[in-house]
């Protein structure tokens, strides 16, 4: 790349912002443009700054990463986005991929990995880490040997559905659960209508008969 890539860093921590920084420009042919310690903020600085590549925590105030992302691919169609997350669930990992993302980077694996995922994302290809695509894939082998099996459709639920629809059968509002598993309004309200339409379940009621069905309101 002859061009410096020019780098958004979103993430609530001052600290860690910091050492990304040090760590990003210390590459010749990258530069830090700026940062941002929330959604909202990160949506503006993308807005004004329509960076080459965004670093976007899943876990921050105001909207979370998962919120974060339809907006900022409005604002900075062209940006690409790396979601830098400590979550290494399937779930996460389907749901960013889905929403507009360009690559996946456990934080634990930041410093061996990051500049080789920038590098990656900005050649228009898909940056998993290794860890996490064994695990798609292992999700990926379970669900189709459910639907083969004409299996149990509780099972192609992911983690995160299955939280949320339990509490909403346990009768927690969009906004209670969204603050019991530090996500947005907006994105419990996906994980409940992608969950219910898995389930092929129309109303509340249908579905707190299927969970006491289940066991999972004892």
């Amino acid at each position: 790349m002859s061009d410096s890539v020019r780098v958004l860093l979103a993430d609530d921590h001052a600290l860690l912002r910091s050492g990304l920084r040090l760590l990003i420009e210390n590459q010749p042919d990258f530069t830090v443009v700026g940062e941002a310690g929330s959604g909202k903020d990160a949506v503006d600085k993308a807005r004004a700054l329509q960076p080459d590549v965004i670093l976007l925590d899943l876990n921050m105030p105001e909207l979370d990463g998962l919120g974060a992302l339809p907006a900022l691919k409005q604002v900075a169609p062209e940006s690409k986005i790396l979601i830098l997350t400590m979550h290494d669930e399937v779930s996460y990992l389907q749901a960013a991929l889905r929403t507009g993302a360009s690559g996946y980077i456990l934080k634990k694996a930041v410093d061996s990995e990051l500049i080789m995922a920038i590098h990656t994302v900005m050649r228009g290809e898909t940056y998993v880490h290794s860890a996490m695509t064994e695990k798609l894939l292992h999700k990926m082998d379970e669900q189709s040997a459910g639907h083969t099996a004409g299996g149990d459709p509780w099972a192609a639920l992911s983690e995160r559905e299955h939280d949320v629809l339990r509490l909403v059968a346990l009768g927690y509002t969009n906004a209670e659960i969204a603050g019991e598993l530090f996500l947005s309004v907006k994105t419990v309200e996906t994980y409940r209508t992608r969950g219910m339409e898995k389930l092929n379940l129309q109303t509340r009621a249908q579905l707190v008969k299927a969970a006491l069905e289940r066991g999972l309101l004892d």
